[in-house]
C-alpha cells in the first residue's frame, strides 16, 4: 500500500529543495497565511507515489487549486493538457513574470492549464504578490534564479 505520509526528513529535503519557495506561483513561505505544504505532484489515487521526483513544495492557494488534479480541459476544445510538473518543467519554459512584475504569464499550454486552475492571476492574488512586490519581498531572489533559468 503506497503511504500518503511524508515523513518530517523528506519535507525538510523538500523544502529545501524549493528554497521555501511554492514551486508553482513562486510565493515565499513567509509570505504566505498558511504557509506552504508538500504536494503529490502526480496525486497518489493516479498512481503518484511519496517520492522525491513526485514532490513539490506548494503554498497553501496553489496546493488546495490544484488537489488531486493532474490536468484540465483547454476551455471550449475538450483537448486534455497536463499541469507544470516541478520535477519534470523548467518555471520558465512554462511562464514568465510580466513587466508588472506580479503577473504570471503563460507561455505554453501547460503554463495556461497550471496557471488557470490554479488561479495564478485571480485579482487576490495579484494584489497579494503586489504588496509583495512594494515591500521587497516579491519575487525574491530565489524566485528570480527560477524565472531567469
Amino acid at each position: 500500500m503506497t503511504s500518503k505520509y511524508v515523513g518530517a526528513e523528506l519535507r525538510r529535503f523538500v523544502s529545501a529543495r524549493a528554497e521555501l519557495l511554492c514551486e508553482y506561483c513562486l510565493l515565499h513561505e513567509e509570505d504566505t497565511f498558511f504557509g506552504c505544504e508538500v504536494d503529490h505532484v502526480v496525486s497518489l489515487k493516479h498512481g503518484g507515489l511519496t517520492r522525491e521526483d513526485n514532490l513539490a513544495y506548494a503554498c497553501f492557494l496553489c496546493n488546495r487549486s490544484k488537489g488531486s488534479d493532474i490536468s484540465s480541459l483547454v476551455p471550449g476544445t475538450g483537448i486534455l493538457i497536463r499541469f507544470f510538473h516541478p520535477r519534470q518543467d523548467l518555471w520558465q519554459d512554462h511562464f514568465q513574470l510580466a513587466r508588472d512584475g506580479i503577473t504570471i504569464v503563460p507561455l505554453t499550454k501547460i503554463g495556461e492549464a497550471t496557471a488557470r486552475i490554479l488561479g495564478f492571476n485571480l485579482e487576490d492574488r495579484l494584489l497579494e504578490r503586489q504588496v509583495l512586490q512594494s515591500l521587497g519581498r516579491y519575487p525574491t531572489e530565489a524566485a528570480w534564479r527560477r524565472v531567469r533559468g
